[in-house]
């Protein structure tokens, strides 16, 4: 099954009593049992929901992956996989990653003995530095955020396999649409459900799909017992978004890279950071691991200066100033003080995440009204 129909079918059947097409959003706490613990596969809303099971089965199909587990958020998804881990073990993550999961990482985990080290992917040598005997686990995110460096899965996780290291590849910013880690030898991708899966900006989720069945007890065990899980009307709404993402990620990519090539070409634009322009440093490895470049674009301005960013940003009408991604609507961001305000300044600009960044979300609008857009704020 190609993708397109399986983003639509994958997983997905005719509801039993009344062969309704889209899966009825079972809104229950509790299931009545015929005897105790003879049931008809669920017994708690907590541990499961058929609502919840259609979502899990269809994002497994699109990532081609046996199981998938579902959060009520991405950050909730996170948390779960890290509590696989115990005190003294060590993971390896990108250092150029969403500020939240690095507050995740250093607040809550590394008070708890959990080691982090941080380390730039785009270099295999730096993460074979990094190895010790205790490395449990290599963090992948890519293409990065906000920087959108584009991290060689394949190497990586072919470099982890001969080490006995498990590996994760946050899919955020690709979707299964652009890109599937499971195919280049990763052991478990995570989705913030949010962003491109949802599509609509009226949901929060996260899922991880894998099709190692050590990893999916644990994250299953985490369900029952810590309970992050999201309600049957949020699983019905990412359902419903997925059943279009093949279409609006390739609407939003043309999008992108109109942006991109239109910003490369601005006398008022410093550098312009996309995958999908071979200026990028990683086009070729872009090329060879993702469908196409993704909706993501990030520059900053000629003067490279904070003020003229922040009066740009507050100057656009199309694009909205605000956090998040990967909506139908496009997005306008300011790294430093939103999504990696929690990141400290000094460890920002260590990686290169300049005070001065602007990021787009492109979405799905015709493409000449949002460069009108981005010309205006000029």
């Amino acid at each position: 099954m190609k993708f397109n129909t399986k983003a639509i079918h994958s997983g997905q059947h005719p509801e039993e009593t009344s062969g309704a097409v889209m899966p009825p959003i079972f809104q229950t706490s509790t299931y009545v049992q015929e005897a105790p613990n003879v049931n008809k596969g669920y017994d708690y809303a907590r541990v499961g929901n058929p609502t919840r099971t259609a979502l899990e089965k269809l994002i497994a199909g699109l990532e081609d992956a046996d199981e998938c587990a579902c959060f009520a958020s991405g950050c909730a998804a996170m948390d779960a996989f890290i509590k696989m881990y115990r005190p003294g073990d060590h993971i390896i993550a990108s250092d150029d990653l969403y500020g939240g999961t690095y507050r995740m990482f250093t607040k809550v985990f590394e008070p708890f003995g959990i080691d982090f080290t941080f380390v730039d992917m785009t270099d295999i040598s730096k993460v074979e530095e990094a190895t010790t005997d205790q490395t449990k686990l290599i963090w992948i995110e890519t293409p990065t955020n906000p920087l959108l460096r584009v991290v060689d899965i394949e190497a990586l996780t072919g470099y982890a396999k001969s080490k006995g290291i498990t590996t994760l590849v946050d899919n955020t910013f690709a979707s299964p649409y652009l890109q599937m880690p499971l195919h280049l030898g990763a052991d478990a991708v995570l989705h913030s459900t949010t962003k491109y899966l949802g599509g609509h900006s009226d949901v929060i989720g996260g899922a991880i799909a894998t099709s190692n069945d050590e990893i999916m007890e644990q994250l299953r065990f985490q369900v029952k017992t810590t309970g992050a899980v999201p309600g049957p009307m949020d699983c019905y709404l990412t359902l419903r978004g997925i059943k279009t993402l093949h279409v609006r990620v390739q609407r939003a990519v043309e999008n992108a890279k109109a942006i991109a090539e239109y910003l490369e070409s601005h006398p008022q634009v410093g550098e312009v950071i996309y995958p999908g322009l071979k200026s990028h440093r990683q086009h070729e490895v872009a090329k060879k691991q993702m469908k196409d470049f993704g909706a993501m674009v990030s520059f900053t301005l000629k003067d490279d200066n904070v003020e003229s960013a922040k009066e740009f940003m507050s100057s656009t009408s199309v694009f909205a100033l605000a956090e998040s991604l990967g909506g139908v609507e496009s997005l306008i961001n300011h790294p430093a003080s939103m999504t990696h305000g929690s990141i400290p300044k000094e460890v920002r600009e260590k990686v290169g995440l300049k005070d001065s960044l602007i990021r787009l979300s492109v979405g799905i609008e015709d493409s000449e009204d949002l460069i009108e857009d981005l010309e205006q704020a000029f």
